[in-house]
């Protein structure tokens, strides 16, 4: 009951900072509302400018910004327990790459919007059956030649040389388009939720994410003890990892198509969690959920407006953030 009673305060401090940021990215903007405006936007009482820039611009932005934080630092906590390797990040298989390689031939061909982003999730889904493919034997049976270190050291070499694959096409397509489309093109390699009008399938996603990594916490944590002693106590390791790959894999892509690649916060974010609160998954994921879709949201609400009414790319707000928190979390933790 005590462990419970912890995490339920946690999470509801981290929801209470979430919603208050929440607030202040509808609130704030080339046109600031007070509390009565907010409210009449949000009930639909205000038909007029203050009503339309809160419903049709900043809410989704705001809500596509909570739901792809929360996937980046899931898919982070998750990718740093399936490879056992503090510096995993989700894009460390190669996902972002494919991702990022299917929107900018889109964008270089001047499709529509929806294509670019169709591009991008189907970029990422061809990058994970790839490594899903070629390391099959490291994600079903972490056995095979040499234990679980190896494997984690062979599917993370795996992700490595396709991201490196993946890399040199996006500077391929960036040397050879026209000046007047690098600009969006670099927007979107750094994160952009400038044009975000849809947020609902990025936020599903988080929901169904978190729903099925959760019955696996316990899992998780015993494999952090390392492979034989989770066998040991009855955890189905191949089928744990299978699982852990596919779901830190679709939130990667479902976060990368909604709202390009924003670095830093996958990586961050569950090392801030685990340093503030512990190493226990079951407190440690829906936390990272919580802080990340914040840490997001506020980045994307100073990109927008502290050199207003030109808008930075939030990945650069994303790390002067997150670094100095995450240097001073670290320097003050007890040895």
């Amino acid at each position: 009951m005590a462990e419970l009673r912890r995490a339920l305060i946690v999470w509801g401090v981290l929801a209470l900072a979430g919603l208050a940021v929440f607030g202040l990215s509808l609130a704030i903007g080339s046109v600031s509302l007070d509390a009565g405006q907010l409210w009449q936007a949000l009930s639909g009482a205000d038909d007029g400018t203050a009503g339309a820039i809160v419903r049709e611009l900043r809410l989704p932005r705001a809500a596509a910004a909570f739901a792809c934080g929360g996937l980046l630092a899931l898919s982070g906590a998750l990718m740093q327990v399936l490879l056992r390797n503090p510096l995993a990040e989700p894009y460390v298989l190669g996902v972002s790459g494919g991702a990022s390689t299917g929107a900018l031939l889109s964008m270089l061909l001047m499709l529509p919007q929806w294509i670019v982003h169709t591009s991008a999730a189907g970029g990422a889904l061809v990058s994970m059956l790839l490594v899903a493919t070629l390391a099959r034997r490291d994600l079903l049976n972490p056995k095979v030649q040499g234990g679980h270190q190896e494997a984690g050291a062979r599917l993370l070499l795996t992700g490595v040389i396709l991201a490196a694959g993946w890399g040199a096409l996006i500077t391929l397509i960036l040397a050879i388009a026209p000046e007047s489309r690098l600009r969006g093109m670099l927007f979107w390699l750094t994160g952009d939720l400038g044009g975000t009008a849809a947020y609902g399938a990025a936020l599903a996603t988080l929901i169904a994410a978190l729903l099925l990594a959760m019955p696996m916490a316990r899992a998780l944590n015993v494999m952090l003890l390392g492979e034989t002693v989770a066998q040991s106590l009855g955890v189905r390791v191949g089928r744990v990892r299978l699982a852990t790959f596919l779901i830190s894999s679709i939130s990667i892509a479902a976060a990368i198509t909604t709202a390009g690649s924003i670095g830093f916060v996958g990586l961050v974010v569950p090392h801030m969690v685990r340093l503030a609160w512990g190493n226990d998954q079951r407190l440690l994921l829906p936390a990272s959920v919580l802080l990340g879709g914040t840490l997001l949201m506020a980045a994307d609400l100073i990109a927008r407006t502290v050199v207003a009414p030109t808008q930075l790319p939030v990945g650069v707000i994303t790390a002067l953030l997150g670094v100095p928190t995450f240097l001073y979390l670290l320097l003050r933790r007890p040895r």
